[in-house]
């Protein structure tokens, strides 16, 4: 069995003193919580965040990181300023990160392999735009996505990572791909590391990410292939995303 994995996107959402009051109401909510539990923060929120939660069993994400171990890229982040800062996980690959600075497959994989050789685990995103499910390209475009990200990884390696599923046009926008819909792809990704990697397949969890919240998580989850959520809105109010992580109560 795979243990689920509930992660909050925090995006460029809340201050430090803002952070630190919202995992301060979280930890009572979530302690009991049956699957794992990340935060991802913007980076300035890192210190406040892993003083509150050092000891819980809320672990701490990243936003992004550069693949370079340093050097002349501002603004960027290395994995080893994210491992000082406490840091376990990091999302990779988010669609706003394509579409608004320039991520591209062969970036998100250069990523993926440095976090990897880092000991952090990616939360490797994929997923298709309306006009390309629209047009019947979903299956062919997460299987690309996923292997390009993957490609360099042993099997051992790729076993530990975890994928978010998340569907373009259901990020922000209200709108849910169906409990169907999202386990049915979910199934094509893990199909298509089968392919390459065997039975790592059966390990890689794979969450999805398209506005899960606490109406639908439920559904969601009940799917057999769906092995968490890649949480945005709903990460920002601890009553919000606690529903979500206490989903089988």
């Amino acid at each position: 069995m795979r243990k689920p994995i509930i992660a909050g996107n925090w995006k460029m959402n809340k201050t430090p003193s803002e952070a630190k009051e919202l995992v301060t109401a979280l930890i009572p909510l979530v302690r009991d919580a049956a699957c794992d539990v990340v935060v991802c923060t913007p980076a300035v929120d890192f210190a406040a965040v892993k003083e509150v939660i050092d000891g819980t069993n809320i672990k701490l994400g990243a936003e992004n990181m550069h693949w370079k171990e340093s050097g002349a890229y501002t603004g960027e982040l290395s994995a080893a300023m994210l491992k000082e800062c406490g840091v376990e996980y990091v999302i990779l690959g988010h669609s706003e990160r394509r579409q608004y600075f320039g991520e591209t497959d062969a970036t998100v994989n250069l990523r993926t392999l440095a976090a990897v050789a880092a000991g952090l685990t990616p939360i490797i995103c994929v997923g298709e735009k309306k006009e390309e499910r629209e047009a019947g390209y979903t299956d062919a475009l997460v299987t690309y996505q996923t292997l390009t990200a993957l490609t360099g990884l042993t099997a051992e390696q790729v076993a530990k990572v975890v994928i978010a599923y998340e569907p373009v046009w259901a990020i922000g926008t209200g709108l849910t791909a169906t409990d169907e819909q999202a386990n049915e792809t979910i199934g094509v990704i893990r199909s298509a590391i089968r392919s390459v990697y065997g039975d790592a397949a059966d390990e890689v969890r794979i969450q999805y990410g398209g506005s899960m919240n606490p109406k639908n998580v439920k559904g969601l989850m009940a799917q057999p292939e769906i092995d968490g959520g890649l949480i945005g809105g709903a990460s920002l109010k601890a009553e919000d995303f606690s529903k979500v992580v206490l989903y089988d109560r």
